[in-house]
């Protein structure tokens, strides 16, 4: 594996290593309250770039995630040399319009295909 593998895969496995009990919330204006996947993507994006003084990955996101506590989905984190790191997003809490979640990476990364 060449050295900007090693060195975005371990870019990747130390993200993951600082998103273990991260946590978000977003505003939503729905009776019912839903954050949209892009939307989602985007918070996930930004609490990672926090958490590790790095640039906001590429994250996205299959799904809308419903405002009920409990609810999951999975999102993927997108390295520049193709490898990913699935991370997995749950409500904690739901206050008004306010979804509360926290997020978890995966511990290994898959390689890049």
């Amino acid at each position: 594996m060449p050295i900007t593998r090693l060195s975005a895969a371990a870019s990747i496995l130390a993200a993951s290593a600082l998103l273990v009990g991260c946590s978000a919330s977003a505003h939503v204006e729905k009776a019912e309250p839903k954050l949209p996947a892009d939307k989602l993507a985007t918070t996930v994006a930004e609490k990672l770039a926090a958490a590790t003084g790095r640039q906001k990955p590429h994250i996205t996101c299959p799904e809308d995630l419903a405002g009920k506590v409990g609810t999951t989905t999975r999102c993927k984190l997108s390295a520049d040399d193709g490898s990913t790191l699935g991370v997995s997003v749950t409500v904690t809490s739901v206050d008004g319009s306010k979804i509360n979640f926290n997020v978890k990476a995966d511990a290994t990364a898959s390689p890049a295909q």
